[in-house]
């Protein structure tokens, strides 16, 4: 199973957030943030979390944009 996720800067933390399934955590650094990521998702598969909630992604686009709201 290959995970696509982001990881962003959010105060002192990075946060991690899976695309193919609804999963996010944190880590005070990118590799913590990323092993922490990796394992959420594991223990989210290992509990009630199916197979059938993944969503396969080919291709990640990462943009910017403002809104005048």
């Amino acid at each position: 199973m290959k995970l696509k996720y982001v990881i962003y800067r959010e105060d002192k933390y990075y946060v991690a957030q899976c695309l193919n399934v609804d999963v996010s955590t944190f880590g005070e650094s990118i590799q913590e943030a990323q092993q922490n990521l990796k394992e959420a998702v594991e223990l989210f598969f290992e509990g009630e979390g199916k197979k059938a909630d993944y969503i396969e992604i080919e291709e990640v686009l990462l943009g910017e944009t403002v809104l005048n709201v």
